[in-house]
């Protein structure tokens, strides 16, 4: 049985597979009772959305055998959410993370190094 750090790294890696972005991991430990990591990412459109849900639900089971205890949400709310009890996985379309700003409410969450992440395309 894969450990909490495991399940989220696993998690924000198939996020990055699936070309989501912002993809940041919040280590809760100590912090709150809710879970120990929070996983937050950002769809840029509603298919994509459930894309990332898809996977990160698919590849996760695939890679570590384990399967969210539940999700939450649909693509038309923006908002989606997957429960691994240990590990919450927030994936929000673009129009609407920074309105939720859970980064910010959890501000004090140390973020957890993912050096697998593909760099953000330089602007022209």
């Amino acid at each position: 049985m894969p450990d909490s750090l495991t399940i989220a790294k696993t998690c924000a890696k198939c996020a990055d597979d699936i070309q989501a972005e912002d993809i940041v991991v919040l280590d809760l430990r100590g912090i709150s009772s809710i879970a120990d990591y929070f996983v937050i990412c950002t769809a840029t459109s509603v298919p994509h959305l459930k894309a990332v849900n898809r996977d990160i639900r698919g590849m996760t089971e695939e890679a570590l055998g384990e399967k969210p205890r539940s999700g939450e949400g649909e693509a038309a709310s923006l908002w989606m959410v997957l429960d691994y009890v240990d590990v919450i996985v927030h994936m929000f379309h673009s129009e609407i993370r920074d309105h939720y700003c859970l980064e910010d409410l959890w501000s004090d969450a140390p973020h957890v190094p993912l050096d697998f992440l593909t760099p953000p395309p330089v602007k022209k």
